[in-house]
């Protein structure tokens, strides 16, 4: 089996979109599944209820050939389900949960020795460890991540951090419009301090940040990580080593964009999983090497962006997921 190069920790859950249908997802989840379809090796970090939900996801994670060492079954709290609710354009607001028996949720029950029993003999050749922010949110969990991020550090395992703002994780009684309060922008910041990557929308940019510009997001963390700012159907901003970058949003027929966030991370990571040096390279003075670095990181978010685009073609964060191939036929559809 090929090493994993790809980890990605936190929640597994389903999103229950009013009475049609219960969709398999949680972005960790979706990045894992989306890499894996893209040919990434790739492994789900995280805990699951020992229930049918948590069944559903084994069989999902083995059929896509997701790595799944790293998962933890909990045989007291069930696996999350997410009240998903949807407007006419496809875009979706978290409404609260269900299936809480008390306890909370196995998600944010995460052990970090369990964790680290399951990680260090097996991934220190991984290239990327993704996580969102969500797990910041239960102490648990919360641990795990941190213990998480002192092992990547020491392990020379790059960080990408996609925020995934979903305010109801933290406060139940939130408004699910909100932003980020002052004391979770203090829990998230030393997190978005340490990546190499940071994926968010508009809106939690400007929540974070103050701003949705990417180059001064980066420019406000000491180092300097590659910014990507998605804001639906409008251009997507990024900014890498210091320079920025746009790119207008492929139009398609959107039928849901859950997970659509999750598939562009994905298909970030595949390509830079391939082209790993990229991430240094615009750090070079050469005008040249700059100037075919920023065309090669264009061709990139084209790749992440019809990724994402593709899965807001389908119902759910998963299902819809494309290939390689499917992205390349979708790419050269729209060269003319």
């Amino acid at each position: 089996m090929a090493f994993i190069q790809v980890l990605c920790f936190g929640e597994a859950l389903v999103d229950r979109l009013g009475s049609q249908a219960d969709y398999l997802g949680g972005a960790p989840a979706n990045g894992a599944c989306a890499l894996a379809r893209l040919g990434t090796p790739v492994a789900w970090l995280g805990r699951l209820g020992n229930d049918a939900i948590g069944h559903r996801f084994a069989e999902l994670f083995a059929a896509r050939g997701v790595n799944t060492a790293g998962l933890q079954w909990d045989r007291e709290r069930p696996s999350r389900v997410v009240l998903v609710q949807r407007d006419a354009n496809g875009e979706r607001a978290f409404a609260g949960f269900a299936g809480d028996r008390g306890q909370g949720f196995a998600d944010q029950a995460v052990d970090w020795r369990a964790l680290a029993a399951a990680v260090e003999p097996a991934f220190a050749a991984a290239q990327w460890l993704l996580v969102g922010t969500l797990a910041l949110a239960s102490p648990a969990s919360g641990e795990a991540l941190n213990w998480l991020l002192q092992w990547a550090k020491t392990a020379g395992v790059a960080l990408a951090v996609d925020v995934n703002w979903r305010p109801t994780f933290w406060d139940r009684s939130s408004p699910p419009e909100s932003g980020p309060p002052p004391a979770a922008i203090a829990r998230i910041r030393p997190l978005l301090e340490q990546a190499a990557l940071i994926k968010c929308a508009a809106e939690e940019a400007q929540g974070l940040f103050g701003s949705q510009d990417p180059c001064v997001i980066s420019a406000a963390l000491s180092q300097r990580p590659l910014v990507v700012v998605s804001d639906g159907a409008n251009p997507l901003l990024w900014c890498w080593g210091g320079q920025a970058g746009s790119l207008e949003a492929f139009a398609v027929a959107v039928v849901d964009t859950t997970g659509a966030g999750d598939a562009f991370t994905a298909g970030l990571l595949h390509r830079l999983c391939a082209q790993p040096d990229l991430l240094h390279r615009l750090d070079q003075q050469s005008d040249l090497i700059r100037a075919c670095s920023a065309l090669e990181v264009r061709e990139m978010m084209r790749f992440a962006s019809a990724c994402g685009a593709l899965v807001c073609q389908g119902a759910g964060a998963i299902d819809p997921q494309p290939t390689g191939a499917a992205v390349g036929a979708f790419l050269n559809s729209r060269l003319g």
